[in-house]
């Protein structure tokens, strides 16, 4: 695994149902965020995966690779390891240590909930955990009881691993996020909004996302 991690505070996810919604591809959003300077680019796809989803992965992770951004798929281990990319696993997927000898020294991310599971997640052989939901969120069909930002500065000092909080964050919110102990915030559906939601949209929402986390307050440990 790799020495140290730093994990960008902007941590754009693309959600195929969502992007479905609106009729935008993934390969286009992908695009866009990059195109605005994130360093970080999460594919999610919960339905059963087929050639046209890997056939997009794999040209995001193309071009992820050209711009020296960190690609990462969510759940497959075994897709990761196709695509060189990043891993994110969940707590009903394979788990960290069994994908760790799929994967090998790629960076990987594991999803938690409460208590528990991040005191679990910090002993596991990953860069960075996620926490969530913070807020409650439309993103998942089933969420997990909601963790809430005095939640999220009361389990902070329970891993020193990166942070990534996830789950109805917007920019009305996010600051109080890294500002109660968050390394970083997940963005799903604040990437997509009724402005127009294609490559142009995307990079305009993902670059006012970038620039209102870079200008937050530091991290507070």
């Amino acid at each position: 695994m790799p020495v140290a991690f730093e994990l960008p505070r902007f941590y754009p996810i693309l959600d195929t149902r969502l992007l479905a919604q609106w009729s935008c591809a993934p390969v286009a959003a992908a695009e866009g965020i990059i195109e605005a300077g994130a360093r970080i680019l999460q594919f999610r796809h919960k339905e059963m995966w087929t050639e046209a989803e890997f056939a997009a992965a794999k040209q995001i992770a193309n071009l992820c690779q050209q711009a020296g951004v960190l690609f990462v798929v969510n759940d497959r281990a075994d897709f990761a390891k196709l695509l060189g990319a990043a891993l994110h696993v969940g707590q009903d997927d394979l788990s960290p240590v069994a994908a760790r000898r799929v994967i090998g020294d790629e960076v990987m991310g594991f999803s938690t909930h409460n208590r528990p599971q991040l005191v679990r997640g910090n002993e596991e052989p990953v860069e960075y955990l996620s926490l969530g939901p913070i807020f409650e969120t439309t993103s998942k069909e089933r969420p997990d009881p909601v963790v809430g930002v005095a939640g999220l500065k009361k389990l902070r000092s329970l891993t020193a691993k990166p942070l990534v909080a996830v789950g109805g964050i917007t920019q009305l919110n996010a600051c109080d996020v890294l500002e109660a102990g968050a390394n970083s915030v997940a963005v799903i559906s604040g990437l997509l909004s009724g402005e127009s939601v294609n490559r142009s949209g995307i990079r305009r929402s993902a670059q006012n996302w970038i620039t209102l986390l870079v200008q937050a307050r530091p991290v507070v440990q």
